[in-house]
């Protein structure tokens, strides 16, 4: 039987899910993966890409689906996402990739285009998800472009503006109190007890093909070219590890040379990467500001630690005045970015005083919220 893009095998155990009985682990309790992936270029499922980038690339109409040959289902559901500027950031001596001008204000929103095409092309009707803001937005959106309902858990304490976007979008937000992983867990209840598809952007394998396209384009728009690093906020991995998958794509079709340095940036006192790689001592403190990463325990924590050690990354953990700072000079530079958006800044600043990044680097950064959803 040919590969289906949609089977699913899981990432510690190798047991396989056909498309026609998808869940949203394995019964080993691991995430799932797609079986095949755009890296796998000798399958053939993704057997049609070509030997050398495209000489145009970008298709205004399509969005970030420009790169659709490179994703796991059709664009069922999409609002036009993607293709968000790259623009030089002389303070910074860096490139920023404003994410934030995405149309729900976030990066989230290309997991939500790919994750919810999938969620329609297997004819679900309902979706789940948890989230501290913007996921839960985007799926919010996303699940009314699709005419799907969607149930999304929040915590209590949420941002007004947050989840003002979510029942606006005529889906129903679901306060919990507790932490953000009582949340989770309120939700998981909710999806094991038949309430709902999971479209997680910790869980879902889709909603990582999407973020994916955020490397994708980064390289297209250095002509086919990779920074020597990329400093990314890191919670759930879903944008750092897109990030990797997406790198890793591309080096493997040939189309670029070497995937680069990926650099996470984490909320100190919520620094699980950090305190694997360094030790608890060095991840702890207070950062209350950065409320969008404030994840202690990652579902998908050893393929963080995994695309680390392949990329010669790391992580850093920021105090709440280093993202303070960060944020009032983004806004002094006219970039209105939430503020769990600025710890990528700030890490920048870390890293190059540390000596992990030389001077003369080249590096990018996403500017991952709006700060109208503040």
């Amino acid at each position: 039987m040919a590969a289906n893009p949609l089977d699913l095998t899981c990432s510690v155990c190798d047991r396989g899910y056909s498309r026609e009985s998808w869940q949203w682990r394995c019964d080993c309790g691991a995430p799932l993966e797609f079986a095949t992936n755009p890296w796998d270029v000798d399958t053939d499922v993704y057997s049609d890409i070509p030997d050398e980038p495209p000489d145009s690339w970008a298709d205004t109409a399509a969005g970030l689906w420009s790169f659709g040959d490179l994703l796991p289902t059709p664009a069922h559901v999409s609002l036009g996402e993607g293709l968000t500027p790259l623009v030089d950031a002389p303070a910074w001596d860096a490139a920023f990739k404003l994410e934030y001008v995405s149309p729900t204000g976030s990066f989230k929103d290309r997991g939500a285009t790919t994750t919810m095409s999938v969620a329609a092309e297997l004819g679900s009707g309902r979706v789940v998800e948890d989230s501290s803001g913007n996921a839960g937005a985007a799926i919010a959106t996303y699940a009314a472009r699709a005419g799907i309902d969607a149930d999304i858990y929040v915590p209590a304490s949420v941002k007004p503006a947050k989840r003002r976007a979510i029942e606006r979008a005529g889906a129903t937000p679901v306060p919990v109190e507790g932490s953000r992983e009582a949340v989770t867990d309120a939700c998981v209840d909710a999806v094991e007890s038949g309430q709902g598809w999971y479209a997680s952007h910790a869980w879902n394998p889709a909603f990582f093909a999407g973020t994916a396209t955020f490397a994708y384009e980064v390289c297209a728009q250095r002509e086919w070219t990779a920074p020597d690093a990329v400093v990314l906020p890191l919670g759930h991995g879903t944008l750092f590890l897109g990030a990797y998958r997406g790198f890793r794509t591309l080096r493997e079709a040939g189309w670029i040379d070497e995937v680069p340095r990926l650099l996470g940036a984490q909320a100190a006192g919520y620094a699980p990467i950090v305190a694997a790689l360094h030790g608890r001592d060095v991840a702890e403190g207070d950062n209350d500001v950065a409320d969008g990463i404030q994840i202690s325990e990652p579902v998908r924590k050893a393929q963080i630690l995994d695309a680390i050690d392949a990329t010669d990354g790391d992580a850093v953990a920021l105090p709440e005045a280093a993202v303070e700072d960060a944020l009032d000079s983004l806004h002094r530079q006219g970039f209105y970015t939430e503020p769990t958006c600025a710890v990528a800044p700030a890490a920048l600043e870390a890293y190059r005083d540390r000596g992990v990044l030389a001077p003369d680097a080249d590096v990018v950064v996403p500017l991952t919220g709006s700060g109208l959803k503040s």
